[in-house]
């Protein structure tokens, strides 16, 4: 196409409404981050950006151009989460779930709870390009994805755009048709919550730097394959935590999880695994050997590493995980 013809097409109405269609795809990526931080679930962020596309798809017409079409996006995921959060229960992890930690045998286990339950994972790969994951790698740890779930929705919100995504008060506001003076009371009021639930909660926190963490999981993943419990409990903490949802037990102290592995997890002997960075940490997608040959898919293992040990492990079971990270369905042997 001709320089000009290129020019004239993209200055017609035709062609602007199609560069802002395509700018608006080129955001997903982003705007998966957001909702999945909002909802707690890859599938539901997911799901979420895609409605949002079609009512941008839809509504492209009415885009007047008095703001980016970047913020014109936020506003409509932003609207799709809220409506999503109003519709449904909060989402959390079974540490946050029960009160105390449920003795090591396979009784504890009980009957699964229902998947939207709980918080669930998200790789890396699916927030944002790589440089956004570093700098916000923190902000999509599945502690601090849990501790978002306690805010009000609008709350949660504003937290999210002002502290994470670095916006500023008068974007919000403009964003969410409020006052900047409203806006920032729902941040600090936010922010309070936010500290008063990660210091009540129950959690691992990670203070190693990510070469450390990515070591630690190396090692610990190669003792798990040979399911060699006297290397595992040497790299485990003394008050580690185990969970394994959409079950609500947990685990806690090493004597517990390796008794627990030892015991009721048996069959997990000769797993296969793959490395996954998951919620901002290294962590491995487990298959278990399956009679009809190959591995079958069973649990994705976030980890948390402090002081150089795994002291905490949440082990996400079940193909629909999986499915919803974009794994492998089957492993050959």
């Amino acid at each position: 196409m001709a320089v000009q013809e290129r020019l004239t097409t993209e200055s017609s109405p035709e062609g602007l409404t199609s560069e802002r269609l395509r700018e608006a795809e080129r955001l997903r990526g982003e705007l998966r981050g957001f909702a999945y931080r909002m909802l707690a679930s890859p599938q539901d962020a997911e799901d979420a950006v895609q409605n949002a596309m079609v009512r941008a798809w839809r509504s492209i017409d009415k885009f007047d151009g008095r703001s980016s079409v970047r913020t014109w996006m936020y506003r409509i995921v932003t609207n799709v989460c809220l409506d999503e959060i109003s519709a449904r229960k909060r989402r959390a992890l079974p540490i946050d779930l029960e009160s105390q930690a449920s003795p090591p045998v396979i009784a504890s286990l009980g009957d699964p709870l229902h998947a939207q339950s709980f918080v669930e994972p998200m790789l890396d790969s699916m927030l944002a390009d790589p440089a956004d994951i570093v700098i916000s790698r923190e902000s999509v740890r599945l502690a601090f994805v849990a501790a978002l779930q306690h805010l009000p929705a609008s709350q949660r919100a504003v937290l999210i755009l002002r502290d994470v995504l670095a916006w500023r008060a008068a974007e919000v506001a403009g964003l969410l048709e409020i006052s900047v003076a409203a806006a920032n009371s729902q941040l600090q009021r936010a922010r309070e919550t936010l500290a008063a639930v990660q210091t009540g909660t129950k959690g691992a926190k990670p203070n190693g730097s990510r070469e450390v963490e990515e070591r630690v999981v190396a090692r610990y993943v190669e003792a798990f394959e040979r399911y060699d419990m006297n290397a595992l409990a040497t790299m485990l903490a003394e008050d580690a935590i185990m969970s394994m949802p959409p079950f609500s037990l947990y685990l806690s102290g090493r004597k517990d999880v390796v008794e627990w592995m030892a015991g009721p997890g048996f069959e997990c002997e000769g797993s296969r695994t793959l490395p996954v960075d998951v919620n901002g940490a290294p962590g491995f997608a487990q298959y278990r050997v399956d009679p009809a040959g190959g591995f079958f898919p069973w649990g994705v293992h976030a980890v948390v590493v402090r002081d150089g040990v795994v002291a905490e492990e949440t082990v996400f079971l079940g193909p629909e995980i999986f499915a919803s990270l974009g794994l492998p369905a089957h492993l050959d042997s």
